[in-house]
């Protein structure tokens, strides 16, 4: 079968007028078992397709099914990374993540919708299972365990860089056109500021974090916003959100900015 040239790096984008729905499904008999193993890996990708809902079907319903079919739609998506497989993969499980992520105990504190995380979910998978790694993963439920993985991984990731957001103090990351009483406490209150700023600008790298941090935290606009903003410098709304999560890993474990924002070095 030949493989597809695209990149292991980049994650292809899934059209929004693509769909599972849109494929018409066949009535195939259930004789999966009389199916051998080359023959799924000759399939046609539709007619896999179709296999996999059809058996996906099976199982919400308590019916015997057969996993061979959607763990051929994963390895041709995660091995071959080809483009077509990796977008039916997506709509086929997009409910079913999206489900992980709201079920996620620390998704009501991120205050994002569930729709804001399912990229993100499958861009994580996706980088993560090279076609290197796939055969650690020898069964559809080892493959749908990492996928739940990867749900809770970036909903927890979202809470704990939002907490690190929230201990910058207010006086540090307000304007500096803030009325304080007294002159000499405005004085040391803007160099404060300065001085804090200036160690934040020091540990980002290129003009998207920039960009990222002063819209984040300044002007107070969510990843969406940014986005739509700054087309010119992000493919989408989830690498917002990883350039944005990277940011604050980063800084949360830098030990001088702990102490200027009066946090533990620890």
């Amino acid at each position: 079968m030949q493989q597809s040239s695209m990149s292991t790096q980049a994650m292809p984008r899934v059209s929004a007028e693509a769909s599972v729905g849109n494929v018409r499904r066949r009535n195939i008999p259930y004789e999966c078992a009389d199916i051998d193993r080359q023959t799924i890996a000759g399939m046609d990708l539709s007619l896999l397709q179709q296999h996999c809902q059809i058996e996906s079907d099976r199982f919400f319903r308590g019916q015997p099914h057969d996993t061979r079919f959607a763990y051929e739609l994963f390895r041709r998506a995660l091995v071959e990374r080809c483009e077509a497989a990796w977008e039916m993969l997506f709509y086929q499980y997009r409910a079913l993540v999206e489900s992980w992520v709201r079920r996620s105990s620390a998704f009501s504190s991120t205050g994002e919708s569930s729709d804001y995380f399912v990229g993100a979910v499958f861009a994580r998978f996706w980088q993560a299972i090279t076609p290197e790694r796939f055969a650690s993963f020898p069964t559809l439920g080892s493959l749908l365990h990492y996928l739940q993985m990867c749900a809770s991984c970036v909903v927890i990731d979202c809470a704990r860089a939002q907490s690190w957001a929230e201990v910058i103090p207010e006086a540090l990351t307000r304007g500096f056109d803030g009325m304080i009483d007294a002159p000499d406490e405005e004085a040391i209150d803007r160099v404060s500021r300065e001085e804090f700023w200036h160690s934040i600008n020091a540990l980002l790298a290129g003009d998207a974090e920039r960009c990222v941090i002063y819209h984040s935290f300044i002007m107070g606009r969510k990843p969406g916003e940014i986005y739509e903003m700054r087309r010119d410098l992000f493919e989408s709304v989830t690498e917002v959100y990883n350039v944005k999560r990277n940011i604050l890993g980063r800084l949360s474990r830098n030990r001088e900015l702990r102490r200027m924002a009066g946090m533990s070095a620890s």
